[in-house]
């Protein structure tokens, strides 16, 4: 019987260091689950502060974008209304040039013949300085196209200044 007991002696240590090496495995995986889960739980909490981080930048970016929008629409508006005046402005002075309802005139420097328009002030309007000579009506009319192109520009002009004035700020 001493050989039987030897052997259950040898069994029960063989089967009690599995059940002990098993045991500490299945604590040492359920440690190490509980680690691993707390590590992707934060890990999923810094991609989610990330993400919120991200989404309130674009929510930033979209207002500043959208007032840089409703501005630049403001100044279109308003260049778009100043354009319109002097346009408008242009054609009633071309109108009133072709009626003969409005005359153009120069001063001269060297009156040759008493020929122009005398200084005198009229009720009509105001004439300063020497004699005057009027201007032929179609000259008259290029010198206003001149005028309104000139006018044209400095409105462009003005609004490419407001585009990069509101850009750059």
């Amino acid at each position: 019987m001493k050989a039987l007991d030897v052997r259950f002696l040898i069994l029960a240590f063989v089967l009690g260091s599995g059940l002990g090496t098993w045991g500490a495995w299945k604590w040492q995986a359920a440690c190490y689950d509980l680690q691993l889960s707390a590590q992707a739980l934060g890990y999923q909490h810094e991609r989610e502060q990330a993400a919120l981080a991200v989404i309130d930048w674009q929510t930033a970016e979209q207002a500043q974008r959208r007032a840089l929008e409703v501005r630049l629409q403001n100044n279109d508006t308003h260049i778009h209304k100043e354009l319109s005046d002097a346009q408008t402005s242009q054609a009633r002075l071309r109108d009133r040039l072709a009626t003969a309802d409005l005359r153009l005139s120069v001063l001269l420097a060297n009156p040759a013949g008493g020929d122009g328009v005398s200084a005198t002030a009229d009720p009509a309007g105001v004439v300063h300085g020497g004699t005057r000579g009027e201007l032929d009506p179609a000259a008259a009319g290029r010198i206003v196209a001149i005028t309104d192109s000139g006018d044209q520009g400095l409105i462009a002009l003005k609004a490419c200044q407001a585009y990069v004035r509101e850009i750059a700020h």
